[in-house]
């Protein structure tokens, strides 16, 4: 009896240090070590719009599925963009997928990517040129802005029209701030003007653009929008990164209304800046977070089609209108009812969004342009 009762014991504790071996990872099976991503933005962070968004969408790549990461701000001065890309790319031995975005950056990545076939890219906002390299390495990512820019054309029109915004002239004149003149911002403008004329095709669509280093200009932006609402826009769309700050400034000293860009703005400044919150109507977004999130969850399935471009509208939640608190708050339901079907009526593809890209793209002049 004592000799069975001592093999017991002795089979228990060779179980247990089994066991042990194998949760602390000294098993063959032992778990592979986390993505390494870098995160090479020509930008800086703060701009509560593009580049945070895609910063939040590598937090919570970090938080569910075990990702390490470094942000790389390389600024806006675009003399040092290529050699940013360059020293961040020549570390391979610290990641293993090295995002980057923005339209600027395509032609730096289209050159270099071949040259690191054991690394992997992914650049969204833009696309490499497949054309002019293997680039089987690179997956791209783009957004039709130019859908959702349409929802927040068919709401600021149907706000003048049928909101009751307090403040307003009785006239629906809105306006768009764009960073710099380009075909991604122009993109965007054609689509708001777009949906604002199907609500009254006498809507003036009023457009100007901070210029320069367009996207961390508030001063300028501001200035704008100061003279946008002088000549009767009640609301005003910024599309200017960290320079729409300038928009927003505007539309809270005028008591009068903005839209944000790419990020829910209204309730990320809501907690501290609630008067200016409540000025920002609704955003416009370009859900950079989701896309990228998703990007890397279908890198590690090994299921991310590397070597093509995945183009992402209101139909793959890419873009969209926050309909938030503020946007409840404000919007009555006949206008909700408009935007949802128009929303409906874009993915069913009854309407057809005018593009800046392309043989169809509508001319920037036309854009400009007041009927």
């Amino acid at each position: 009896m004592k000799r069975l009762a001592f093999l017991k014991v002795l089979l228990a504790i060779t179980f247990l240090l089994t066991s042990a071996a194998i949760g602390s990872g000294t098993s063959a099976h032992a778990q592979a070590a986390p993505l390494k991503v870098y995160y090479v933005a020509n930008g800086t962070l703060g701009d509560k719009s593009f580049f945070d968004s895609a910063q939040r969408g590598l937090e919570r790549a970090k938080k569910e599925l075990g990702i390490t990461f470094k942000t790389i701000e390389l600024g806006f001065d675009p003399g040092k963009w290529e050699s940013g890309l360059d020293d961040a790319i020549a570390d391979e031995g610290n990641y293993d997928i090295l995002i980057t975005g923005t339209y600027q950056m395509a032609d730096f990545m289209t050159a270099r990517a071949d040259q690191h076939p054991d690394k992997r890219f992914i650049i969204f906002d833009t696309a490499v040129d497949y054309t002019k390299c293997k680039c089987k390495n690179v997956y791209s990512i783009l957004y039709a802005q130019n859908e959702s820019s349409y929802l927040g054309g068919v709401y600021a029109a149907a706000m003048l029209k049928m909101g009751k915004l307090p403040n307003t002239n009785g006239k629906i004149i809105i306006g768009a701030i764009g960073g710099q003149d380009t075909p991604i911002i122009n993109d965007f403008i054609v689509g708001y003007k777009q949906g604002a004329q199907s609500v009254d095709p006498s809507a003036q669509v009023l457009v100007a653009y901070v210029g320069g280093n367009g996207y961390d200009n508030p001063a300028n932006a501001k200035e704008e929008a100061l003279s946008m609402y002088d000549q009767g826009a009640s609301i005003i769309f910024q599309i200017a990164s960290a320079s729409g700050q300038g928009v927003f400034e505007a539309a809270t000293e005028r008591k009068l209304y903005a839209l944000g860009v790419d990020s829910d703005q209204a309730t990320i400044e809501k907690d501290t800046n609630a008067d200016l919150a409540d000025h920002i109507l609704t955003s416009v977004l370009k859900n950079v977070d989701n896309s990228l999130f998703v990007s890397l969850q279908r890198h590690i399935a090994g299921k991310l089609p590397y070597g093509e471009t995945g183009s992402l509208g209101l139909a793959d939640n890419g873009v969209g209108l926050a309909y938030n608190d503020i946007y409840q708050k404000f919007t009555p339901d006949p206008v909700q009812q408009l935007v949802k079907q128009a929303q409906a009526d874009i993915i069913a593809g009854k309407i057809k969004v005018n593009t800046a890209f392309g043989p169809a793209a509508t001319p920037a002049a036309t854009m400009a342009a007041t009927p």
